[in-house]
């Protein structure tokens, strides 16, 4: 094993060369395709037309760069790189450009269609991606890699400064394939070969003990919350006294999927607030009539990685006393996302709203911290300890 140095990421010359180089792009593909581009421009985000818009310094760039740039210029290139540059400029992580493979990729991912791989959840912590939780009966698992381990390196090459949705890119393949991967845990690095097979990634499952229905939500696909409602219609023939929700993990997904699940204990109510620059604002409710767990005792839980579409399940439950949220502090996104089909396949997600729980609230950035705080370390997950499980079943 090798002694790994790992120190905090830094900015580097080779970052600033990048955000350069998109933005020259961005010149080149204005200028090229000026009268395309525009009419399909629409209203900005400032509400100005393109008739009230100058554009003549962009025009100029490309003039220079298109009469002296020593190289060879491809146009479908400068195209998509200078949609993704004009996106990463706003400065939002959640407002993406993604390319027709990519957005595939990314619906792919929503529904849990991940095809082949090792099986493993990860999340940006503490400037790196880490692994979160290996699913059961997987070749990350079976192979030894824990949660926590940190991804330097896939079949060679450091991934180390990539997203977790680049890395899960990578190790993403043909069944059968093998992958090697090297992981740092405690600064020493630890390389892992192993067999990509089809992972089995279900967006909900339920589970008892005794008198008690574990409801497990991994993400909100479209249907989760109509599952989740057929399978509790059964609670009350098999004694069910009593549910713990499961979010922990759960980064969001479909928030109208969120709004079933929450019918389970609402009727007709506010679940969240939505405030927009350019929409009017609105409320959102759940479906009258289908609240059978209404008068149910029931538990959530949650941790730093409980985000999204889980906040709007966790706020509203909580702003309504109808459950007890163990656990850590939850991620703290309280901004909506909109999806857009582009030409080509091509999607664009928009941060089009901030959202509130029903009390008003907004928990961007801060997160909702649980009534009943308890830690799960890295360490007890990876010996199958669960303290904010076994406090859940407690109360």
């Amino acid at each position: 094993m090798n002694r790994v140095e790992w120190k905090e990421k830094r900015v580097q010359l080779s970052s600033a060369i990048i955000v350069g180089a998109i933005l020259m792009v961005l010149g080149i593909f204005v200028g090229a395709n000026w009268n395309s581009f525009m009419a399909g421009m629409g209203a900005t985000l400032t509400g100005q037309t393109y008739s009230q818009v100058d554009w003549s310094p962009l025009d100029e760039v490309y003039n220079k760069l298109a009469n002296t740039y020593n190289g060879e210029v491809t146009v479908a290139e400068i195209i998509e790189g200078a949609k993704t540059g004009m996106v990463e400029r706003l400065g939002d992580q959640y407002t993406v450009y993604m390319d027709a493979t990519t957005s595939s990729d990314f619906y792919d991912d929503l529904h849990g269609n991940v095809g082949a791989g090792i099986g493993v959840e990860m999340g940006s912590r503490d400037g790196y991606v880490k692994v979160l939780r290996t699913l059961p009966d997987n070749p990350a698992r079976r192979a030894g890699i824990l949660a926590g381990d940190i991804f330097y390196k896939v079949d060679g090459e450091e991934v180390w400064k990539k997203s977790s949705s680049e890395i899960a890119k990578i190790l993403h393949g043909e069944e059968g394939s093998e992958v090697t991967i090297s992981m740092v845990r405690d600064g020493e690095e630890l390389e892992f070969t192993m067999t990509r097979e089809v992972i089995n990634n279900v967006s909900e499952y339920v589970e008892y003990d005794g008198s008690t229905a574990i409801v497990t939500i991994t993400r909100f696909d479209n249907d989760t919350g109509k599952k989740v409602q057929a399978e509790a219609a059964e609670f009350a023939s098999r004694g069910v006294d009593k549910v713990i929700l499961d979010l922990r993990g759960n980064g969001g997904g479909y928030v109208s999927a969120a709004q079933d699940l929450l019918a389970l204990w609402l009727s007709g109510e506010e679940v969240y607030l939505q405030k927009s620059l350019h929409f009017d604002d609105s409320a959102f409710s759940t479906a009258s009539g289908k609240a059978i767990l209404s008068d149910m005792k029931t538990v959530v839980l949650v941790n730093g990685s409980t985000a999204s579409a889980s906040e709007i399940t966790v706020g509203a439950l909580k702003d309504y006393g109808k459950a007890t949220i163990v656990g850590e502090k939850t991620y703290g996104k309280g901004v909506v996302q909109s999806l857009f089909t582009l030409s080509n396949g091509s999607t664009l997600k928009v941060t089009t709203a901030d959202w509130y729980t029903p009390k008003g609230l907004t928990i961007n950035g801060e997160g909702i911290t649980p009534d009943i705080e308890v830690t799960r370390s890295y360490d007890d997950i990876n010996k199958m300890r669960d303290p904010q499980m076994d406090k859940a079943k407690e109360l």
